[in-house]
């Protein structure tokens, strides 16, 4: 077999390891490394209980085949195990690790862990060659031994639930760690409001507050306690006076998010008991501790940390094969949406210079080398805690930016609304809600919206405003005289595909109508995430999320019973993107959409395909998933009724249609997140199109491209995209972006379900 994108892995073999603390999605990042190496020729050896079995090798490095991952990528920790190592640490100890590998061949190493375990591995390839010198001078090693193992390749992958490494954007199983936790506070939340109580909740992190700081945002937290942000003095005076503002303004509840490696300005450490004692004697609330432990480690990876781990797994299995002595161990990194390569000894010292910068009290240092985002996040969590706006300020005509969702349901819509409103009344603005979108301003149903009004709002599903589908374009002259009734300065659409047609006929309609130059800006909100300008539109996360999990549980149901496979339907329209990444993220066999033209002749082949492993394999089930409206003759129905057909006396095929359960739900971190950061996004936006375009009069004249947006998330940078570029990159008719990120990775969806041909068109643009 010829591997297509030109990497020959034949004679290699590779030793894969977990090390330090577990996190979910390691097992998905076992599965794809293991999958892609064999795929490429390689043999694939699994160190069991981390850089212990390494050194006591025997059972402990397990050769692996393709069979021995399946089932895992669903499951929480890691199938091989981790321990903590002091044996490793020593010259002796690296010595045995050494004479493992070499004995079985092994000359490229895949680590997953934190940076402790990733330090552990430069510090091994770097002594690499007088290790192997020692063994031969011990008389273990012969010289032919010596000269074909005389470099160790390295690659890593950061597993850390803390999210703390420096270089990448996102650890795998810190998303994962999110969801345990985010769902534990809103579980937290029901019982709260029913006794008036104040809970402190200990989340994990050790010195990175990342997990304390995006629940805050998430949860709509009254405080948080983080490393990076240590408590000034007379910090207790100010928590207190918020929480009694929170209850006066008939706020049930208290949530308190502390890290647990929070600390106050001069280094000492804030605990939960502390906190906890605090609001209950000075304030007499009825106070509770939550301390979630190691249940944030817990539980099914995520639909993010499955895709993520795969995505790494695989690109590893091909950097280390592509190898030689002089290329650099490395740490896979994701930016934005890119997976990249990074010198391990370079993100490593940023990681040490972090540690620095604590033992030195420079906290400004240490938000700094978090990164711009982590900033941008506490900036914005800042803003939020309060419990009300400020006193509006006198010598400024505030302006009346209005919002309205479009479209359908979106989990994040809630979110983005609630941190808006709360972002212009901060800094002194008003805010028009529009009910039901178009046809409500039509009905002239708004209302100008208040602080308390949107203070749940971050953790509800759906649409409070409500919405509908109808576009502006058989009613511009109506809107025109609700835009000046209204006295409306901005407008901000929050919707799907519709809300990207309706901003576009306004935009369109500015020659004739002069209320129509104001500053207007669309925020991606659908679960199809079809919408053009943007990888990412808000909801598609959390549908992500339930496509998965049904699909976990469809698996189950399909391993109970032996020889069965699953035809699973999924909304999105006609866009792919929900089956492609849910089949990844899935472990599915094959997704059908319509940006990818197939056949009867590509659905008989993976009948084939199915039968073939049915019959040479342990594994006996599958799982075909199929975008609702890709294609109009090759349904559901017909699908499922061929494979019946065709795989009579090897396997029996059921179908599911998942409906409309994939819009319900709460919002997802990521959504959450998400929704909020755009809101404050697009309240600047609005400020600075305003400014820039008012005339001597005091009137807003916005008629430049510029000042009408798609506000989107393309790789790792946020664009605000002339939604008028924009026109000639939508495929109407269809619903769809011409321009689609995600058809890149679809490739790894054959790939680690075992098909033997894999085109050199598709390979080339995978990673």
């Amino acid at each position: 077999m010829s591997f297509a994108a030109g990497v020959d892995g034949y004679g290699q073999s590779i030793a894969i390891l977990t090390s330090g603390g577990d996190s979910q999605g390691m097992n998905a990042a076992i599965r794809a490394t293991t999958r892609m190496a064999l795929y490429a020729g390689a043999k694939v050896y699994a160190v069991y209980w981390g850089y212990q079995g390494l050194v006591d090798g025997g059972e402990n490095i397990k050769r692996f085949h393709w069979d021995d991952v399946t089932g895992i990528i669903s499951k929480g920790g890691t199938i091989i195990g981790s321990a903590r190592c002091q044996d490793f640490r020593t010259h002796e100890g690296r010595l045995k690790a050494a004479y493992n590998l070499v004995s079985r061949g092994i000359t490229n190493l895949v680590v997953i862990g934190g940076d402790g375990s990733l330090t552990g591995a430069d510090l091994f390839r770097k002594e690499w060659k007088s290790l192997i010198g020692e063994l031969q001078q011990q008389g273990k090693l012969t010289e032919e031994e010596v000269r074909d193992h005389g470099y160790l390749c390295i690659v890593g992958m950061v597993g850390s639930i803390d999210n703390d490494f420096c270089g990448t954007d996102m650890t795998i199983g810190a998303d994962s760690a999110l969801h345990r936790i985010v769902e534990s506070v809103d579980a937290i939340m029901t019982t709260a409001a029913s006794h008036q109580r104040a809970f402190v909740l200990e989340v994990m992190g050790r010195n990175c507050g990342y997990l304390a700081l995006i629940t805050g945002i998430g949860v709509g937290a009254d405080w948080i306690f983080i490393p990076e942000w240590p408590l000034e003095d007379g910090w207790e005076n100010e928590l207190c006076d918020n929480l009694v503002k929170s209850r006066q303004r008939g706020r049930l509840l208290n949530i308190l998010i502390l890290a647990e490696g929070a600390t106050d300005i001069h280094g000492n450490a804030v605990t939960a008991n502390q906190v906890r004692d605090l609001v209950a004697t000075r304030l007499k609330y009825d106070t509770r501790v939550t301390v979630l432990g190691h249940v944030q480690r817990g539980g099914i990876p995520s639909a993010f940390d499955r895709l993520l781990a795969s995505r790494f797994g695989a690109e590893a299995a091909l950097t280390v094969i592509e190898a030689d002595e002089d290329s650099e161990a490395c740490v896979l990194c994701l930016e934005g949406q890119a997976i990249t390569k990074k010198p391990l000894h370079e993100c490593v010292e940023l990681c040490n210079n972090i540690k620095a910068a604590y033992k030195a009290k420079n906290y400004k240092k240490v938000i700094e080398l978090r990164g711009p985002s982590f900033r941008k996040n506490l900036d914005i969590y800042l803003t939020l805690k309060h419990t009300c706006p400020p006193a509006a300020s006198l010598d400024k005509k505030p302006y009346r930016l209005a919002v309205l969702n479009v479209g359908a349901p979106a989990a994040g819509m809630n979110a983005a609304v609630g941190a808006f409103v709360k972002t212009c009344l901060y800094h002194g603005h008003q805010v028009v809600g529009i009910k039901d979108g178009f046809d409500g301003l039509l009905r002239n149903e708004v209302h100008m919206m208040g602080w308390t009004e949107v203070e749940k709002w971050a953790s509800m599903g759906g649409s409070n405003l409500g919405l509908s589908r109808t576009t502006p374009k058989n009613h511009l002259q109506e809107l025109s005289e609700r835009f000046k009734e209204h006295r409306i300065d901005g407008l901000l659409v929050i919707g799907g595909f519709e809300g990207f047609e309706g901003l576009l006929q306004l935009t369109g309609a500015r020659k004739k109508y002069d209320e129509f130059k104001i500053p207007m800006m669309l925020i991606p909100a659908t679960m199809s995430n079809n919408v053009p300008g943007t990888w990412h539109s808000l909801g598609a996360d959390t549908t992500l999320n339930v496509i998965t999990e049904c699909c976990d549980r469809i698996r189950q149901s399909a391993g109970s019973t032996q020889d069965r496979v699953f035809v699973v339907e999924t909304m999105g329209g006609k866009c792919g993107y929900l089956a492609t990444i849910a089949g990844i993220a899935g472990g599915a066999d094959t997704a059908y959409i319509l940006e990818d033209k197939f056949t009867l002749a590509d659905i008989k082949h993976n009948v084939q395909h199915l039968i073939g492993k049915f019959k040479q394999s342990k594994i006996k089930r599958g799982l075909i998933l199929r975008t609702e409206h890709c294609n109009k003759n090759y349904t559901t129905d017909f699908i499922t009724r061929i494979y019946t057909e065709e795989g009579q006396g090897v396997f029996v095929t059921r179908s599911n249609v998942l409906g409309h359960i994939q819009q319900g739900g709460t919002p997802s971190p990521f959504d959450r997140l998400c929704g909020v950061r755009h809101a404050v996004r697009a309240f600047h936006f609005f400020v600075n199109q305003i400014e820039e375009n008012r005339d001597e009069f005091g009137l807003i004249k916005a008629d430049k491209p510029e000042s009408a947006v798609v506000l989107g998330h393309i790789k790792s940078q946020t664009h605000y995209t002339p939604i008028e570029q924009l026109e000639d990159h939508a495929d109407f008719k269809n619903r769809l972006p011409l321009d689609t990120w995600w058809m890149s990775i679809r490739p790894l969806l054959r790939v680690l379900a075992h098909y033997e041909e894999l085109y050199q068109r598709e390979l080339d643009s995978v990673f």
